[in-house]
């Protein structure tokens, strides 16, 4: 980001659990890794009601004052449509808590920063997270296909089809169409851009398109909306100067077995180095995976040995043998 380029306010969600503890990780490796970032730092919190009522959504005090210590602001948020039955429409809902006409960047809490988060350029159009396999739509044997579901849904709310897709990949190939990983994502307006993704989100679960009668919106909903939105407000696919994210400056990792399973030696680096205060690892500690993994080293002495031999080119075999192998964790 130039001098003159407003910081964005960088956004995750988290609530009492594993989220909790991926958002001091999210926090301390920013400060960590990224010491010259000035924005603002913002933790969504659920309450316990609404679509979470009866529900224990509240971080610990722990978790609270570390996340403090590290810069971060908790703001609470009721959510109104997804909530339990929906836990992805947390990033929906949670954009709420931002200010409106300012510059935001949204991150799912299992993600490390590995660099220099300041200096990714988030003044430009919409974008998100490549970093994705083809996991929608599953198109039935007779048809529709990947084109005709697609259309549908910009057909839907008066999109241009045409100048979303990908015209470098063949006709019916998933990546000829406009898709993300919801992992992150970025705007320059919080209110128009939760806005739309909430409506059209709701519009779509209450009254799918004819087209998607064989598909499943759980747990897509958020990843079929977003590249929608993205697309109506002049956004698309990121272009080389935000090759950073899911690069060298962050890593969306999902779940902290994955991450040693197969990331690389440096982003292991960063992660331990961003954690090792003492004040975090008390608190990390309580986290079973963090105690096992990082800090009783079984992440590279159990888990990397797993895959010496090369990893799978998808995901769900590796977590098949981490599961075996006994290295999960839900």
């Amino acid at each position: 980001m130039g001098p003159d380029t407003l910081p964005p306010n960088v956004l995750i969600v988290a609530q009492a659990g594993r989220l909790e503890f991926e958002a001091i990780i999210f926090a301390a490796s920013l400060r960590h890794a990224a010491p010259g970032f000035t924005g603002r730092l913002i933790v969504a919190e659920p309450r316990p009601e609404g679509a979470w009522a009866g529900h224990d959504t509240l971080m610990g005090d722990d978790t609270r004052t570390i996340l403090e210590s590290l810069g971060a602001e908790t703001l609470p948020f009721t959510a109104r449509h997804f909530g339990a039955a929906y836990p992805y429409g947390n990033k929906i809902e949670a954009l709420s808590v931002l200010p409106a006409g300012e510059p935001f960047a949204f991150f799912d809490t299992d993600t490390l920063v590995t660099g220099p988060l300041d200096r990714v350029p988030f003044n430009g159009p919409p974008a998100a997270s490549m970093r994705r396999e083809g996991t929608w739509p599953e198109p039935p044997l007779y048809g529709p296909g990947h084109g005709a579901i697609w259309k549908s849904l910009y057909d839907r709310f008066g999109l241009d089809f045409p100048s979303s897709l990908d015209l470098s990949q063949p006709d019916e190939h998933w990546e000829r169409y406009l898709y993300f990983n919801a992992g992150w994502f970025f705007g320059p307006d919080p209110a128009v851009f939760g806005k739309r993704f909430l409506d059209w989100a709701l519009s779509v679960r209450r009254d799918p398109p004819e087209e998607l009668a064989c598909q499943s919106l759980d747990p897509w909903l958020d990843q079929v909306i977003l590249p929608l939105v993205i697309h109506s407000l002049g956004g698309g696919r990121p272009g080389p100067e935000l090759a950073g994210l899911d690069g060298d400056v962050t890593c969306h990792y999902r779940k902290l077995p994955l991450l040693y399973a197969r990331e690389s030696d440096r982003v292991l680096d960063v992660l331990e180095a961003a954690v090792t205060p003492n004040r975090i690892k008390r608190r990390l500690k309580d986290w079973e995976p963090a105690k096992k993994l990082i800090y009783q080293g079984k992440g590279r002495d159990k888990v990397r040995p797993l895959f010496a031999g090369g990893l799978p080119p998808r995901e769900k075999p590796i977590r098949q043998a981490l599961k075996k192998n006994g290295w999960w964790w839900d």
